[in-house]
């Protein structure tokens, strides 16, 4: 551009010469301002955004990822927030330092809550979320003014909802085993706080950081989890050796039954064949009772005889039998006659 010297107060100063604008050069500049505005009406929406354009502060579209064009400001203006960004909200303390080693800020008057058996309980929380409408996140609920909490309506729904659930369990549950169930409830009703209030908000997870009751009764809290572990203990062994003793009883019961009706079916088949040998004989005996008779006293004789120690005698000239008593030593005794 060319310039032209001017003299100011006995001073030179070198300036732009305009001059070529007289005439065509004026169109030349305004239709290069023109073509300038109407190049900055193009804007990009990246992947985890979504583009809400307004005009004159009133909302007309949503748009998705990739270029775009809208009439340029101050017709049209856009705003682009990301919607797949999750994030979170802190509820009993406060993230100074990410670290390592992270440190961190109590906030007490958020984290002391009273159970449902009026025990006071230390819970710390933090809660994960996303946009899902951005037209209702952007026009509805979202305030810029508070500065410590990017998401006051979260955090104060989030703190609410909390208080609501641990109010609605014991102490135990809430130190204890129930605190995966405390975290679903949380969720489901901090959503539907949410959705009341057209937020445009989807919460993602509860998570439960320190449940702990207050310091000044942390040692008579931690007596009472000690003596209930005990008992659960107690509880545990006494089942155990319950479940050992009445299976073997059971067992044993089982075999004494087994072996009582297997000697009575052996008793009956016995008596049963006794009484079927007795027809048998008794039969016999009717047809024929001298035959009988001999061969039922043979037959008893040949059960007796083979247990007893025999003699065969022979008597003398007169038919007299000798006597034979104490010639021989008892059955068993030892052979020096003692």
């Amino acid at each position: 551009m060319q310039k032209k010297t001017v003299s100011i107060g006995g001073e030179s100063f070198e300036i732009p010469d305009f001059s070529f604008l007289k005439g065509g050069g004026t169109w030349v500049v305004v239709i290069i301002l023109v073509g300038i505005w109407l190049l900055s009406g193009i804007f990009i929406v990246k992947a985890d955004e979504k583009g809400v354009v307004k005009r004159f502060g009133q909302y007309v579209r949503t748009t998705g990822p990739g270029i775009h064009y809208r009439i340029p400001f101050p017709v049209e203006t856009v705003l682009k927030p990301q919607v797949t960004k999750v994030k979170r909200s802190e509820i009993g303390f406060r993230t100074v330092d990410p670290g390592p080693p992270a440190r961190y800020a109590e906030r007490t008057n958020e984290s002391i809550m009273l159970t449902g058996g009026l025990n006071i309980v230390d819970c710390e929380m933090i809660v994960q979320f996303r946009i899902d409408d951005p037209i209702k996140h952007l026009f509805k609920v979202r305030d810029k003014r508070v500065r410590d909490i990017r998401y006051p309506t979260v955090h104060r729904a989030a703190e609410a909802a909390l208080r609501q659930v641990i109010g609605k369990h014991d102490v135990d549950e809430a130190l204890t085993v129930g605190k995966v169930r405390i975290q679903e409830e949380v969720k489901v009703q901090l959503q539907e706080i949410l959705n009341s209030y057209e937020s445009g908000l989807y919460v993602v997870a509860i998570q439960l950081q320190d449940v702990d009751p207050p310091r000044e009764v942390s040692d008579a809290f931690k007596d009472v989890a000690s003596a209930k572990e005990d008992r659960e203990k107690s509880i545990k062994q006494a089942e155990g050796y319950y479940n050992d003793l009445i299976p073997r009883t059971r067992g044993k019961r089982a075999q004494m039954i087994k072996e009582a009706e297997a000697w009575a079916a052996e008793r009956i088949a016995k008596a049963e064949g006794d009484a079927e040998n007795f027809n048998r004989i008794l039969n016999e005996y009717r047809r024929s009772k001298n035959v009988t008779r001999k061969r039922l006293l043979l037959e008893t004789m040949e059960e007796i005889l083979p247990g007893l120690q025999k003699y065969i005698l022979k008597a003398d000239k007169n038919g007299n039998l000798m006597n034979v008593l104490g010639l021989q030593a008892p059955i068993g005794a030892s052979k020096g006659g003692k």
